[in-house]
């Protein structure tokens, strides 16, 4: 039976091409380049945050649908486990060889240390094999004892007394401090959810005096205050376009807005394209500077440092600060400068983040809901109830006379924007947060990237507390905010967490079912860190198919942020290394193109060839980065942890242990993933 034709494309259809007709009887003005004509669109929100409604049936289709793969997952446990096992071979077996990621002098004793313990457990599982088979664990024997019948029933017995007796008591004394660190963590938490609901209830923000009107006005100008926005950028080839592109179209008068690009590329290729791209803004009219420094040295803060010192920014009122992966929409500003009217005590306004590529791979879909529970969580509520929180480093705008007042940028740490904010703090200025003033960017995509980027964050931390903790003692804030600042900002969230998570879930957890007579509750190991992920999980309610490998990702992440955090506690060499996270620049062509376009429709005498020359350049990266081939990348810590936590999981099987051995078991497996490189990108 034929399908019926439908009516509607035909009729479309047909009208369209009685438009093309019409347009080609017309005389064409020839060019000797390509035009792309985009109309552009009123915000910057129509053009990432697409319009998802969806109606009843076809929710219902979804929810049927995955439905069907839960099930399909859960009954097919065996296709999981080959194709976990066919990666694990192509990723071994790739041609290039292996690059094992060690580079720091103190992780390769770290690394030693783990591989004895698992040698060690590894000839305990042995032995208690044996045991086992022998009846040992039903009735073990006890030195005096005349059954004893050979050496090695003496030796085990003699074990047996060992662990009872010396080993056990310390390691239920350390268990029981993790375990006070895990729940005074988790009421932390709890407590900032609670606060999260109450906005979210009684739809609490930030109300700022007054507003900015569409479009400019040109008869009162003054009424817009001077802003600096400054765009810090080191090798940034992918991602130079959009980012300078969204600055420079801000809704402001161009005569009250300096833009600054503070290059610190090495690569003379790059600083020439953003020489261009510069060159190109300011013959549009753009109050826009190029600055490029000969010698790196602070990094960031040296950058924005250097930038700072310039005579004509005593000029500016405010700075804008974006890194080069961020394109803040065109009404930024309009946004986010009027909450200083009239709050002269406010030094900080700081935005949301969004994600162009959160949906791009598994990594950053984990991501994605640490990063929403960040912002919408523990920045929101910190900015309403006490008006402080960690500076993001970006996307957020600064009062020039607060950098000033604390001592302006400095690179003593790598978490320079911390750093500041804690000072700001304690020289008495208030910061605001902006949940619906939303900047997209970029995750990183790769775990090479992510991990690099994570290990500078909770090092970092750690520095700005050794530095800043006799200036908050003997400062002059009120001693609830030197409290929150020493026990809560610093020791729960940037100590505590990572040191309970690698101990209890790495070590503790894995000895246990070695060492029967020290117990870690079966409520510790899965109902209160379940619990946790589901209220991580709620700023992302999409994402909550993931919360079982987000739980186990995140205990796998603790081995990095658990070294990262001992090395900025102790000093050690590698905490102050600033590497640049990578960025793949994934704004489409067509934003890139509507930038263009705007401006053109305001500058009809320009050309469009550096338009065409831009997509051009853009579509060749793209193309590099889909055939670009990887490193074969093994992490050496995590594959030893994974067959430690294995091990442990066989043992628990002779102790009939069943939440501890699933655990064990999903756990192991997701350190085998990661040290097999096996999450985000994968090999071409």
């Amino acid at each position: 039976m034929s399908r019926p034709a439908n009516q509607d494309f035909q009729e479309w259809w047909n009208n369209h091409r009685e438009e093309d007709l019409l347009l080609s009887d017309k005389p064409q003005k020839t060019r000797p380049h390509l035009t792309i004509e985009i109309p552009p669109t009123p915000t910057a929100d129509f053009i990432f945050e697409k319009d998802r409604r969806r109606t009843a049936r076809q929710l219902s289709h979804v929810f049927l649908l995955k439905f069907q793969q839960l099930v399909n997952y859960f009954t097919n446990p065996s296709n999981v486990f080959n194709s976990f096992y066919n990666s694990a071979i192509r990723r071994l077996n790739t041609p290039e060889s292996p690059t094992f990621i060690h580079t720091r002098p103190y992780e390769s004793r770290l690394y030693r240390v783990i591989k004895v313990f698992f040698v060690i457990l590894v000839l305990l599982l042995v032995f208690e094999l044996l045991a086992y088979l022998k009846g040992w664990h039903f009735s073990p024997p006890s030195l005096g004892s005349w059954e004893i019948q050979d050496f090695v029933e003496f030796f085990y017995a003699y074990w047996f007394h060992i662990r009872a007796n010396y080993l056990a008591p310390p390691l239920q004394l350390l268990t029981n401090v993790c375990i006070v660190m895990f729940m005074v963590q988790s009421f932390d938490r709890l407590i900032l959810v609670l606060g999260f609901i109450w906005i979210k209830i009684w739809r609490i923000k930030p109300v700022a005096e007054m507003e900015y009107e569409d479009g400019i006005d040109q008869e009162n100008v003054e009424a817009y205050p001077m802003v600096l926005l400054q765009i810090p950028m080191c090798n940034e080839r992918e991602v130079y376009h959009q980012s300078i592109a969204s600055v420079c179209i801000q809704d402001w008068p161009r005569e009250r807005m300096l833009v600054q690009v503070l290059d610190d590329s090495d690569d003379m290729d790059v600083q020439d394209l953003i020489r261009e791209e510069v060159l190109k803004w300011q013959h549009r009219g753009v109050n826009i500077l190029y600055r490029h420094r000969l010698m790196r040295t602070g990094y960031k803060s040296g950058n924005l440092k250097s930038a700072m010192s310039c005579d004509y920014v005593k000029d500016y009122e405010f700075v804008a600060l974006f890194d080069a992966d961020f394109q803040p929409p065109p009404d930024f500003l309009k946004k986010t400068i009027p909450y200083f009217k009239g709050n002269d005590d406010l030094g900080l306004v700081q935005t949301r983040w969004t994600f162009v590529n959160k949906d791009e791979n598994l990594l950053t879909r984990l991501q994605y809901i640490n990063l929403s529970f960040h912002f919408e969580v523990e920045q929101q509520v910190n900015g309403i109830f006490i008006n402080f929180f960690g500076f993001n480093g970006t996307a957020g705008v600064w009062r020039i006379k607060a950098l000033e007042d604390c001592g302006g940028w400095m690179d003593r740490t790598t978490v320079e924007d911390m750093d500041v904010a804690v000072r700001a703090h304690l020289c008495g200025w208030k910061f605001i947060f902006l949940n619906d003033v939303k900047c997209p960017c970029e995750l990183p995509e790769s775990y090479e990237a992510y991990m690099k980027q994570q290990y500078r964050w909770h090092s970092g931390p750690m520095q700005l507390f050794r530095l800043c903790f006799l200036d908050v003692i003997h400062s002059k804030v009120s001693l609830a905010k030197k409290i929150n600042l020493i026990f809560t900002f610093f020791l729960l969230r940037k100590l505590i967490l990572p040191f309970y998570s690698f101990t209890l879930f790495c070590i503790i957890l894995p000895l246990t079912m070695f060492l029967p007579e020290a117990e870690l509750p079966a409520w510790v190991v899965c109902y209160i860190p379940g619990l946790m992920s589901i209220l991580n999980i709620l700023p992302a309610p999409n994402s909550f198919p993931f919360i079982v490998p987000y739980l186990l990702f995140e205990n796998t992440m603790s081995i990095t942020k658990f070294t990262a955090m001992i090395s900025g506690l102790f000093q050690l060499g590698s905490s102050y290394e600033w590497i640049v996270t990578k960025k793949l620049g994934r704004s489409s062509e067509t934003d890139l193109v509507s930038f263009e376009s705007e401006m053109e429709g305001e500058n009809p005498g320009l050309t469009k060839a550096s338009s065409e020359s831009d997509v051009t350049e853009l579509t060749k990266l793209e193309i590099a980065n889909k055939t670009k081939r990887r490193k074969n990348h093994i992490y050496r810590k995590e594959l030893t942890l994974a067959f430690i936590l294995l091990a442990a999981a066989a043992r628990s099987l002779l102790s009939a242990q069943g939440i501890h051995f699933y655990f064990l078991l999903f756990q192991g497996f997701t350190f085998l993933a990661v040290g097999l490189d096996l999450v985000g990108q994968q090999v071409s």
